[in-house]
């Protein structure tokens, strides 16, 4: 799990920008605070920053450059069936020189062209450069677990793992269109902030769509493919298929699953909410003898009926399992004072009230383990939500699906927006034509397969994507393994959703999970204090839309604001939210990424840019450290202690217990490996850095008889740097390149059809191939 960026430029000639494309890892540093490095080739460089999951040594450092095949790459995710793919590829001739899943991508693209994705089972998001037609192949998982932003600047293509890194790479060169998309903003408050690829909220950024390979030639030429595509419906031999038949295909395929998500050179952990999802992940690895298994929870405080935590669920499963539980329990005082992080953490503005308990958590769980399992898409997946019943005999499939699931038809938006921003109805245009689209023909499976392929996307995952990756924690979904998500899809509507919902699931936990568990009313993750803005988070509200740069941008219309802050509890949309947080919400982000700029290095006020709240540093803040001094222990599980607090003008470490002797980063991560890479980066060993990264052992390896032969330093047959030839131009060290001849790789349009074979016209490589 990483951050990965990039620059293309289209003109002969021109070089990619290196300080971009540095900020923007700069801006990514949260997603991977165990390493960094650059490569620059020509018109394209490459960022990238590392937390270490998979093969811990710096063999597996990014950007990773194999010179014999004249490929490099930029990876952020995880392939968890990255061995078997290792082992198929060494039948074919190849030689590996890690122990990761880096190098599995960049020799299962050589080997198979753009199609190897449909191998892959996993999360990603990756670039591969092709040294030596030039093109650039970007990538994404079926399921867009891991995001990749896109920007069209001046002669040339920016990429990012998250929009506000594009954001600030144009502030160094090459700026960015940051006017709000009109388009985008009537998604944004129709689907609950949701807003489909490839818009963002942003005229000048956009995303690639998930399960979607780009291919962009050296003069800017740009050509998509969609890999994978959802069909509902039963397949050849379901028809005599009964309902205790699909119940076993269920536990047996989630079960697998869930195996596959234990891939890691570090511990993994569960995210327990105490709901039915979670609950059945963590029944699944105890029951699969997975020992010493940490769980977390976290609960807030009861705001009326709105209860604020489920504790009393996820100490039955953490009892009755035997995991080393521990629970968070943070007052609404503690969530306001970090609220203002957890915004700037968003890709993109999103309402969900449970942002800043992810936020919250996984700050804490980062302090006990790098990796966890969580139990976002079941509810999409196995038809779990209230709006799916009524579709199942729907002659309106549009209509009844917007009148239940959007937050404003056309006519309130026309009260809500600026008249600037009103035009045709976009939303409901959008929902007609997918909708419309093959491959679900029941109304409620075209509800089902859009808010799986959609819906689940840009808001779930992105959440738990964007909220765990800035405390450098990886999350891994079991029930978006496309082959779970495949199955589900070819199950009958009436066997998912009596009794509430997600049926088959539950009958299916029975096997493992406490009844009491299963038979629970259904929950959320809940946040009261944000769907009910009461006291200071009201106050908050008044003065982020009241802030000058809210009213020169003049998204909404006053009238409009003036009633949902007169009454916010009484503006609460279909699915239970607050409409007037999802107004504010857009001007913060906004502002936030106005303000990073000024406030990244002492969190001061940035009164220039149009920031009036104060943007404190947090340990030296004494709000701060009376709200956390409020973390309870409830009693009946180990207690999360606050952060510690710091003298004014110090700078807290974001993990400041020391990794246990297994995990214990490698010398290329943190204070300790810089300075052991200053040492020696003056090219007096002969080594070319990229980064902090000792790139030895990238080195190219000939055979296998050589490696007793290594001590013969950098000049031994078997030492080859992985730089690409004259073009090349390392980012820093003075070591030279060597090149090496490499298979011709023909245009990616002649390849596309070869997914079983090695792609047409490369040759396989012999024995010695490294």
């Amino acid at each position: 799990m990483c951050g990965v960026s990039g620059e293309i430029r289209f003109k002969s000639g021109e070089a990619a920008s290196t300080a971009a494309v540095q900020a923007m890892c700069d801006r990514l540093a949260a997603r991977g605070p165990d390493g960094h490095g650059l490569f620059a080739h020509g018109r394209v460089a490459f960022g990238h920053r590392r937390l270490k999951i998979i093969d811990l040594s710096e063999a597996s450092q990014q950007p990773m450059v194999d010179s014999a095949l004249g490929l490099a790459i930029v990876f952020n995710g995880c392939i968890y069936n990255h061995r078997e793919l290792r082992e198929e590829l060494a039948g074919l001739g190849y030689r590996f020189f890690s122990d990761g899943d880096t190098e599995v991508l960049i020799k299962a693209y050589h080997a198979w062209g753009p199609d190897f994705v449909t191998r892959m089972n996993g999360m990603f998001a990756f670039a591969i450069h092709e040294r030596d037609s030039g093109r650039v192949v970007l990538g994404r998982d079926r399921l867009g677990i891991k995001p990749l932003y896109l920007a069209d600047i001046p002669g040339g293509l920016r990429f990012a793992s998250s929009l506000p890194a594009l954001v600030a790479a144009g502030k160094v060169a090459g700026g960015i269109d940051t006017d709000v998309d009109p388009v985008a903003l009537h998604h944004y408050m129709s689907f609950h902030a949701v807003v489909p690829a490839p818009y963002t909220i942003l005229k000048g950024v956009r995303k690639l769509p998930p399960a979607t390979v780009l291919v962009v030639e050296p003069d800017g030429t740009r050509r998509e493919h969609t890999y994978w595509s959802l069909t509902f419906g039963p397949q050849a031999g379901d028809e005599g298929r009964d309902f205790a038949e699909w119940r076993e295909l269920v536990l047996e395929t989630l079960t697998r699953a869930v195996r596959r998500r234990l891939v890691a050179d570090v511990a993994v952990g569960v995210l327990l909410s105490g709901g039915l999802d979670s609950s059945l992940i963590t029944a699944l690895l105890a029951e699969n003898g997975q020992s010493g298994l940490k769980t977390f929870s976290i609960g807030f405080e009861t705001v009326g009926d709105e209860r604020g935590d489920e504790f009393q669920y996820s100490d039955i499963v953490a009892k009755h399992f035997g995991t080393d539980h521990h629970r968070l329990f943070v007052d609404s005082a503690r969530a306001l004072p970090e609220l203002t992080d957890c915004v700037r953490a968003m890709s993109e503005p999103m309402v969900s009230h449970d942002n800043i308990g992810f936020f919250l958590l996984s700050q804490e769980v980062a302090k006990q383990v790098k990796v966890v399992q969580s139990g976002q898409g079941a509810d999409e997946v196995f038809g779990g939500y209230h709006w799916y019943p009524p579709l199942l005999q729907s002659g309106d499939a549009v209509g009844d699906y917007a009148r239940v699931f959007f937050d404003r038809d056309h006519a309130e938006m026309a009260e809500a927006l600026d008249p600037r921003f009103i035009g045709e109805d976009h939303s409901r245009r959008w929902l007609e034509r997918r909708f419309a689209m093959p491959g679900a023909e029941r109304p409620v499976d075209k509800a089902l397969r859009l808010d799986t392929t959609v819906m689940l996307v840009d808001d779930p995952v992105k959440r738990v994507d964007n909220m765990t990756m800035a405390a450098g924690l990886e999350a891994r979904v079991p029930f978006l393994d496309h082959e779970l998500v495949e199955l589900a899809a070819r199950i009958p509507a009436e066997m998912k959703l009596p009794d509430g919902g997600k049926y088959v699931l539950k009958e299916a936990a029975r096997r493992v999970v406490p009844a009491a568990v299963i038979d629970r009313p259904k929950g959320y993750f809940p946040v009261p204090a944000l769907k009910y803005l009461r006291g200071p988070f009201l106050e908050r509200v008044r003065d982020v839309l009241n802030a000058p740069s809210a009213r020169e941008r003049g998204l909404f219309r006053r009238d409009y604001l003036d009633r949902l802050l007169a009454d916010p509890e009484r503006h609460i949309t279909p699915l239970r939210g607050s409409k007037l947080w999802q107004v504010p919400l857009l001007e913060f982000c906004s502002r936030n990424r106005a303000c990073k700029q000024a406030t990244q290095n002492d969190r001061r006020s940035a009164g220039a840019s149009g920031c009036r709240t104060p943007m404190r540093d947090r340990s030296a803040s004494p709000d701060v450290a009376n709200a956390r001094s409020r973390i309870r222990r409830p009693g009946g599980s180990h207690e999360l202690r606050p952060r510690e607090t710091a003298p004014a003008g110090t700078r807290r470490q974001r993990h400041p217990a020391p990794h246990p002797p297994l995990h214990r980063p490698a010398a290329g991560g943190g204070d300790r490996g810089r300075r052991a890479a200053r040492r020696h980066s003056n090219g007096r060993d002969g080594r070319l850095r990229l980064g902090t990264a000792d790139l030895r052992p990238h080195l190219r390896r000939s055979r296998p008889h050589d490696r007793d032969a290594a001590a013969g330093g950098a000049g031994h047959p078997r030492h080859r740097l992985l730089s690409a030839g004259p073009a090349c131009r390392p980012v820093a060290g003075t070591a030279g390149a060597v090149p090496r001849p490499v298979p011709h790789l023909p245009p990616v349009a002649d390849r596309l059809p070869a997914v079983a074979a090695p792609a047409e016209g490369l040759q396989r490589p012999p024995a010695a191939h490294a």
